[in-house]
């Protein structure tokens, strides 16, 4: 049977550029969750990975967020680890473990991610990506091709995305 209705158009994207140990990405949560909730699967918010060297345990969260969204989940994860940042501190990758286990995930699995590295090319191309457009710090976003820096400030980030995701999803598709 041939379906020949037109495609239904992508949603527009907002990127997240996080870093699971930094302080400022848990602040922003409260935006991220208001435009999750806000527009739904009208927009496709997508968590980009730009661990930073000061936080000695980033990298791991990185990868362990990516196998995350391998057993099916991507921001109740990083939010939970988000949530713990001083015991992340403390722990490291077994708190990354633990969180995987809360959250009924594989804890196992998490465990043989970190130890083969199975995702350090997702967590690498992101922080390469983010080089390239000019991404410094975290949280930064980029929708509609204008990168907004919330590492400074967080101050009227969530308007200026909300009136750039209107007008996205006003415009016509194509």
């Amino acid at each position: 049977m041939s379906d020949s209705s037109p495609a239904r158009p992508a949603a527009p994207v907002l990127d997240v550029w996080c870093e699971l140990q930094c302080p400022d990405c848990r602040t922003a949560l409260d935006d991220v969750r208001a435009l999750r909730a806000r527009y739904g699967d009208r927009l496709q918010v997508r968590l980009r990975h730009f661990p930073l060297a000061k936080h000695k345990h980033a990298f791991a969260a990185a990868q362990a967020a990516e196998e995350a969204v391998a057993q099916g989940t991507d921001w109740p994860y990083a939010e939970a680890v988000l949530g713990r940042l001083d015991e992340l501190d403390r722990r490291g990758e077994a708190l990354l473990i633990d969180v995987a286990r809360e959250l009924g995930l594989d804890a196992e699995e998490f465990d043989t991610a970190l130890i083969d590295g199975r995702h350090i090319l997702i967590v690498d191309a992101d922080e390469a990506e983010g080089k390239a457009i000019g991404v410094t710090g975290t949280p930064t976003y980029v929708i509609g091709g204008e990168r907004l820096d919330g590492g400074k400030s967080q101050e009227g980030l969530r308007t200026r995305i909300e009136e750039i995701a209107d007008r996205l999803l006003a415009e016509p598709q194509d």
